[in-house]
Parts: C-alpha cells; structure tokens; sequence
C-alpha cells in the first residue's frame, strides 16, 4: 500500500497503464499493513516478515486482480516474491470463491473478470522464491504458476544464508528448469 491506499484503486490505474506500454514489469514487495490493520498483527508480534508482509502483500495482489486490472492491462507484468506470498497453494479456492462471491452479488467491488485468478497468476505473474528456500514449495509453484514463471531470488539483506544457495543448487530439477529458474527466466522479464 501506499499511505493506506491499494494500486486497484483507479487513481493509480496510469502506472499500470504506463508499465504495459514501456513493457517492463512491477515488481510489487511488502510493506507494514496500514493502520486500520495492523493492530492484531502487532499483538502477536506477526506485523512484519513472519506472516504481516506476506498477508498484506497477497491483499494488495487480490486487489489488483479482482478489481480488473489485467483485463484492462492485459499485457502487463507483476513480479512478487516470497513464493507468491503463499498464494499459488490457495487458487482452487480463490477460483472457486470468486466465482461464488461474484454469483451472490454481495460486493460492489466484485465482479465477473475475463479469466480465472489462476490464468492471470500464470499469465500475468513472476514469482520469486525469495525468502522461500524450501524445494517442496518452489515445485509447487513451478506445478501450478509455471516454470517459465517462477524464479530465484535471496531476499537480501534480510535473508542473507550461503547454505541457501547450497540447497538449492541440489535441488532434484532438470537442468534445463534448474537453468530457467536460477538465470534466464530473470533475465527474460528483466530484459538483462
């Protein structure tokens, strides 16, 4: 968020628009909750890294999805880390309760989109592992986003663990997936 607001709110539609014209992505990274939700967070010291960032961050992306952005922009790029903010394991359930919640008409902000959460989170989304240095998460991810869609990154400074790299050098991967996650997927939508 910025100052408490969310980029699905129209003001901020030109970024987006701005983005798919230059072709280039963005890269969206987590932020302390606003103040209207940070309170519960607070209390259970679960505000920041540990489980805060990533519920905000995944907020922010449903925001930007369900509000239509892509079917306006549908060429545009996000890049997320931490593993899609755990939202590649959720998208049975948010394809199906989208198309639930948008059958009850019970909000304004709801309405039927042109694709699935899941196409756009394959078709409009990179995902880093960032923070995510466990292989069972990242195949997942691989499985479900795609693996031309799925890459490294060390969330540095804040994880900064040479055994890391270790790890996921062994990862068991086709050395062609390997290849695409660890350098040319980056390379691709960063145009390196």
């Amino acid at each position: 968020h910025t100052h408490d607001k969310y980029l699905d709110e129209p003001q901020f539609w030109p970024i987006f628009e701005a983005a798919e014209a230059k072709n280039v992505p963005i890269y969206i990274h987590p932020n302390t909750a606003p103040r209207q939700m940070l309170q519960p967070f607070l209390e259970r010291g679960l505000d920041g890294a540990i489980f805060g960032f990533g519920v905000e961050t995944a907020l922010h992306l449903l925001a930007i999805i369900t509000a239509g952005v892509f079917d306006r922009f549908p060429n545009l790029k996000i890049v997320i880390g931490h593993n899609g903010e755990a939202l590649p394991i959720q998208l049975s359930r948010l394809d199906y309760m989208h198309k639930a919640t948008v059958a009850s008409n019970r909000y304004e902000r709801i309405k039927p989109l042109k694709k699935t959460i899941t196409e756009y989170m394959q078709q409009n989304f990179y995902i880093t592992n960032s923070g995510v240095a466990w292989e069972p998460a990242i195949r997942f991810t691989q499985e479900t986003v795609g693996v031309d869609n799925t890459l490294y990154a060390m969330d540095y400074p804040y994880q900064c663990d040479v055994e890391e790299v270790i790890t996921l050098d062994a990862m068991k991967m086709d050395p062609a997936t390997k290849k695409k996650f660890f350098q040319t997927n980056a390379e691709k939508v960063f145009k390196l």
